[in-house]
C-alpha cells in the first residue's frame, strides 16, 4: 500500500473508533502535520465521505475500499474490512501464542512460556477492540446489512479462545516437573502442526471467502482425532507402567492428557470458524449442536 493511502487508513481509523474534534487531534494522534491531514482528507470531505464534525460515513466509504488495496468479497460491505484486518492481525497473533506456547513445551523452556502467557494479554486485548469496534460500527451505519458483522465478534471470540488453550499448553510447561516423554512428544507435535494448519486454512477461508478450504479443514480434523487416540493410548500405556509413589508423576499423567485434549478443542473451534464462514458467504446454517459432540 502506498505511503499516502497507509496515511490516509490511519487517520480513518483514529476517526472510527478515538473520536477525535479536530483535525488538529487527528495529526497529534499520528505524529503528522494537521496541513497534510486536511490535504488527504479534503477529498473525502468533498464526497461526503468525512463528515465535518469527523464522523466516517461507511456506507459511502465503501466506493473507496480500493484505495486501500482491499480484496472485496462477496459479503463485503462499508467499514467491515477494518474489522476484517483487526481479526487477521488477531488470527496472526493468535497463530504466534500457540507457536511459542508449543516451543515452550517441546524444548521445556519455562522462560519461553512465560512469553507465551503474557501474549494472551494482547489476545485479550485484540478481542475487545474488535468487541467494541463492531458496536462502533453498527451503531455509526443505520443500514442494516451491517447487522451481520456481529458474526465478527464471534471469530474474536473463537480466536481468543485458542490462546486461551495456547495457555494451557504453557502453564504445563511452567508449572510440571518433568518435560514430556519423547514418544508422547512425538504426537504433541504432529497435533500442534495439524491445528495451527487447521486455525490458519479456517481463518483464510473467513476472511478470503475461501470456502474450499473446509475440505481441507475437514480432512485435518479427522487427521487430529486419529493422532489423538494414539497419544491417548500412549498415555495410557506409560500409566499403567509406572509407579506413583511421587505425587509429582501422577499430576504428569493427567495434565498431558488435557494437553492432547487442548489440541483437539483448537481443532473443533477451527471447525466452528470454517462454518460460520459458509453461514455468512453463503447463508447455510451452521449446526447448533457442538462440534465435539458431532462425533458420539
Amino acid at each position: 500500500m502506498p505511503r499516502r493511502n497507509a496515511t490516509l487508513k490511519a487517520i480513518i481509523d483514529v476517526i472510527l473508533y478515538e473520536n477525535p474534534s479536530t483535525q488538529d487531534e487527528i495529526a497529534k494522534k499520528l505524529g503528522i502535520t494537521r496541513r497534510y491531514v486536511t490535504k488527504l482528507l479534503r477529498p473525502l470531505i468533498r464526497k461526503g465521505v468525512v463528515k465535518r464534525a469527523y464522523m466516517v460515513d461507511l456506507q459511502k466509504f465503501g466506493e473507496f475500499a480500493d484505495v486501500f488495496g482491499e480484496e472485496l468479497t462477496s459479503r463485503e460491505y462499508a467499514g467491515s474490512f477494518f474489522i476484517k484486518e483487526l481479526l487477521k492481525d488477531m488470527a496472526e497473533h493468535v497463530c504466534k501464542q500457540l507457536e511459542k506456547s508449543f516451543r515452550a513445551l517441546e524444548a521445556y523452556d519455562k522462560e519461553l512460556a512465560d512469553e507465551a502467557l503474557r501474549m494472551d494479554y494482547v489476545t485479550n486485548h485484540m478481542h475487545e477492540k474488535i468487541r467494541s469496534s463492531v458496536d462502533t460500527a453498527i451503531a455509526m451505519n443505520p443500514y442494516s446489512e451491517f447487522g451481520r458483522a456481529v458474526v465478527f465478534t464471534e471469530i474474536a471470540y473463537d480466536l481468543e479462545r485458542i490462546g486461551d488453550h495456547s495457555g494451557i499448553i504453557a502453564n504445563f510447561t511452567v508449572k510440571e516437573a518433568y518435560p514430556v516423554d519423547p514418544v508422547i512428544m512425538d504426537y504433541l507435535r504432529r497435533m500442534y502442526e495439524t491445528g495451527i494448519s487447521m486455525v490458519r486454512k479456517a481463518m483464510s477461508a473467513f476472511l478470503k471467502e475461501r470456502l474450499e478450504l473446509r475440505d481441507d479443514v475437514m480432512e485435518l480434523e479427522e487427521e487430529m482425532h486419529r493422532i489423538q487416540r494414539r497419544a491417548l493410548n500412549c498415555i495410557a500405556t506409560q500409566m499403567a507402567e509406572t509407579s506413583f509413589e511421587e505425587k509429582e508423576r501422577s499430576t504428569y499423567y493427567i495434565s498431558l492428557s488435557r494437553i492432547v485434549k487442548t489440541f483437539e478443542r483448537i481443532g473443533d473451534i477451527s471447525v466452528e470458524i470454517v462454518d460460520t464462514a459458509g453461514e455468512f458467504y453463503m447463508n447455510i446454517p451452521r449446526t447448533t449442536t457442538p462440534e465435539r459432540f458431532r462425533r458420539i
